[in-house]
């Protein structure tokens, strides 16, 4: 069932717990990621870049999510583009991540405040580094700063917020090591549910603490690439015989579907 951006965030909150959000570049990852998330009677977010946006492909992922057992939102993640941005809730996205944290303070502001007119907004304050849809290991950038991200939300509505604490999306160069004090003093300051980028890099521990500091969104994408890459190529040489799509599709989907209920088991609350 479609379900409101807010509200998965709020009972996830309530419950001391993360909704996962799972980017989707295909419809084999989206029905993996439906099907992890009924096997946990978990709502998730299914998450399309904007490099993938395209109108069928989101109309699409609206149906998936419309079609679901558990409450399913579809997110446009990381997009500064004002008619992506519509377009998105105009073809039924729940919600967007308007990704300002690279411009000027008031401008990342100004984004956000006219996305939030058109629907639920996440926003994203402080350097979060990496490309969300190409895996490669970099340091993290500038950190979210507890008293900025408190004037930064009450001055745009955004619905959530995404915060640098050392996370970085694709690979980590080196270990991460997370600043937890700083998580703490966002939580304090800030009232909108917390999200948590580049989590496929991340122990399961670190995961369990940053949700028991306030995180109640954490954004999973590289971890599903390797995996759905590696079952495809382990799968090629058995379904050539017969030309055997439908057979590989299912492989992709479950090998999805395994990645995300491990991850959705460590999201649960405490």
């Amino acid at each position: 069932m479609k379900a409101r951006f807010s509200e998965l965030l709020g009972a996830a909150q309530a419950q001391n717990a993360a909704v996962g959000a799972f980017t989707a570049y295909n419809l084999e990852t989206a029905i993996g990621v439906v099907r992890a998330a009924a096997r946990r009677k978990r709502g998730v977010i299914l998450l399309v870049s904007e490099r993938s946006f395209d109108d069928v492909f989101v109309g699409a992922l609206v149906a998936v999510a419309e079609r679901a057992s558990v409450p399913v939102c579809v997110q446009l993640d990381h997009s500064v583009v004002h008619r992506t941005i519509e377009q998105a809730f105009e073809l039924g996205a729940g919600a967007v991540l308007a990704a300002g944290s690279k411009l000027p303070f008031e401008h990342n502001v100004a984004l956000v405040q006219w996305a939030a007119g058109h629907g639920e907004v996440e926003a994203e304050l402080g350097g979060i580094e990496g490309d969300e849809d190409i895996a490669t290991a970099v340091a993290a950038g500038a950190l979210t700063d507890p008293e900025e991200a408190a004037d930064f939300v009450r001055q745009t509505g955004a619905a959530c917020l995404a915060v640098s604490i050392g996370n970085v999306h694709g690979t980590y160069r080196e270990p991460p090591e997370l600043d937890w004090a700083r998580l703490e003093a966002i939580r304090e300051r800030v009232d909108v549910p917390l999200s948590l980028h580049g989590a496929s890099g991340l122990t399961d521990d670190h995961l369990r603490r940053a949700i028991s500091l306030g995180i109640a969104k954490v954004n999973v994408n590289t971890e599903l690439r390797e995996q759905y890459l590696r079952t495809t190529e382990l799968a090629l040489d058995r379904v050539r015989e017969g030309a055997n799509v439908l057979a590989l599709n299912s492989a992709q989907s479950e090998a999805v579907a395994a990645v995300v209920e491990a991850k959705l088991a460590v999201y649960d609350g405490y």
